[in-house]
C-alpha cells in the first residue's frame, strides 16, 4: 500500500515537472532592423554618443542577453576605442532616455568598414520583461579626429514580440544628457537573447527531489 502511494506521488510530481522542463528555450533573435537598405548613417565618437531604444517582451522571468549585431559603414578620419554598452531607462517622467550602463559588450573593437559586427554579453545582463533598454555606442576620439558610422534605415525592424523606438538619441556630453531626432532613421541592429524559463527547471527538479526524499523517508519509518 505504501509503495503504491509513493509511486503515485512520483508520477504526479513528474507530471508537474515535465511541462516546466519543456519550457526551456534556446537563443532567439528578438529584434532585427538589419535587412532594409541603409538610408544614412550617424557618427559615433566621444562627443557624439548614440543610443537606440528597445523594449523587451513579456516572458515572466525576463531574458538573458546573448549578443547584439550592429550594421556599420566606413569610418571617417581615424577613430579608436569603439565601445558598445547596454543601458537601462532613466527615471525621467518627461521622456524615455538612457539611464546608466548595465555592462559593456565584447567583440570587434574597430568596426571601421561596412559590415555587420557582433558584440556579445560577458556581464550576464538580465533583461526584465516589458522594460525599456538602450544600445549605447561611443568611442575614444572626437568627431573632428574621426568617427565610426552606425547605419540607419527608414523602415521598421522585424519584431518578435519586442518593441523598438523610432529614431536615434544623440549626446555630446559623455552620455549625461540626450536629444532625440525623430526623423533621423531607425538604427540598424539586431538583438539575440535567451528567455529564462518559468519556473526554473533545475529549481523544480531540486524541489521535486527533496519532496520525494521526504516522502520515502516518511513511508519507511
Amino acid at each position: 500500500m505504501k509503495t503504491n502511494i509513493v509511486n503515485g506521488i512520483i508520477i504526479f510530481l513528474l507530471g508537474l515537472l515535465s511541462p516546466q522542463i519543456a519550457q526551456a528555450q534556446g537563443t532567439i533573435t528578438y529584434l532585427s532592423s538589419l535587412s532594409p537598405t541603409s538610408t544614412g548613417n550617424a557618427a559615433v565618437s566621444s562627443d557624439s554618443w548614440l543610443a537606440a531604444g528597445f523594449g523587451t517582451g513579456n516572458n515572466p522571468d525576463g531574458y538573458t542577453l546573448d549578443s547584439i549585431q550592429l550594421a556599420m559603414t566606413d569610418t571617417s578620419g581615424n577613430p579608436s576605442d569603439f565601445t558598445a554598452m547596454i543601458y537601462n531607462e532613466a527615471n525621467n517622467p518627461a521622456a524615455i532616455l538612457p539611464g546608466s550602463s548595465l555592462g559593456t559588450l565584447s567583440g570587434s573593437d574597430n568596426p571601421s568598414t561596412s559590415g555587420i559586427f557582433t558584440y556579445t554579453d560577458d556581464s550576464n545582463i538580465i533583461l526584465s520583461p516589458s522594460t525599456e533598454y538602450f544600445i549605447v555606442l561611443t568611442a575614444g576620439t572626437m568627431v573632428a579626429n574621426g568617427a565610426y558610422e552606425w547605419e540607419e534605415s527608414a523602415y521598421p525592424p522585424s519584431i518578435n514580440m519586442w518593441g523598438v523606438d523610432n529614431g536615434v538619441l544623440h549626446s555630446s556630453n559623455n552620455g549625461s544628457s540626450w536629444s532625440f531626432t525623430p526623423y533621423s532613421g531607425i538604427a540598424q541592429f539586431a538583438i539575440t537573447a535567451t528567455p529564462i524559463p518559468e519556473p526554473s527547471p533545475s529549481l523544480l527538479i531540486l524541489l521535486g527531489s527533496g519532496i520525494l526524499f521526504y516522502v520515502r523517508r516518511a513511508f519507511h519509518r
